[in-house]
């Protein structure tokens, strides 16, 4: 397991969209996919029950069963080297704002934007590995230890 790899959760409902995205990450940067939610609960369940094993948190807007902006609202509490990006067809000046004033690190619009998500992330898997090189995550943490987590088996979202 690389250290200077970043651990991501994918919050997207549509699978063949999710399934490219999680190819795509892991394929052009250091993000390994370790889990991923079609619905808003299934996230907050995982998230849960995972609250310091993720570094990046990818959300579409607009899920079949409930709203990442809601999941980004549950967010109040995380650690400072862990990124939330939105990532939507549904990008708009409000969504940023909104987007921002919830601490959101990012938004993309999956339309035009996903040269601009990869570039994200190669950004973050640098910072990461620089400040893994001077004992910090970043932020004057400790970087945070990592174990291994077992990758849950697919699952298809409901009908």
């Amino acid at each position: 397991m690389d250290p200077t790899e970043l651990h991501a959760f994918v919050v997207e409902d549509n699978p063949s969209l999710c399934e490219t995205l999680v190819g795509t990450l892991q394929e052009l940067t250091c993000v390994r996919v370790i889990g991923t939610g079609h619905t808003e609960a299934q996230a907050a369940n995982w998230l849960s029950q995972h609250m310091s094993d993720w570094d990046l948190l990818v959300i579409d807007l607009f899920l079949r069963g409930g709203s990442g902006m809601h999941l980004v609202e549950g967010l109040a509490v995380r650690a400072s080297w862990q990124k939330v990006v939105l990532f939507s067809n549904y990008v708009t000046a409000g969504v940023r704002k909104r987007g921002a004033q919830l601490g959101v690190d990012a938004v993309f619009d999956k339309s035009i934007e996903i040269d601009a998500l990869v570039d994200y992330c190669i950004r973050q898997c640098v910072l990461r590995g620089q400040a893994l090189a001077r004992g910090l995550n970043g932020a004057g943490d400790a970087p945070p230890a990592r174990r291994p987590i077992p990758l849950p088996a697919p699952t298809s979202p409901p009908a």
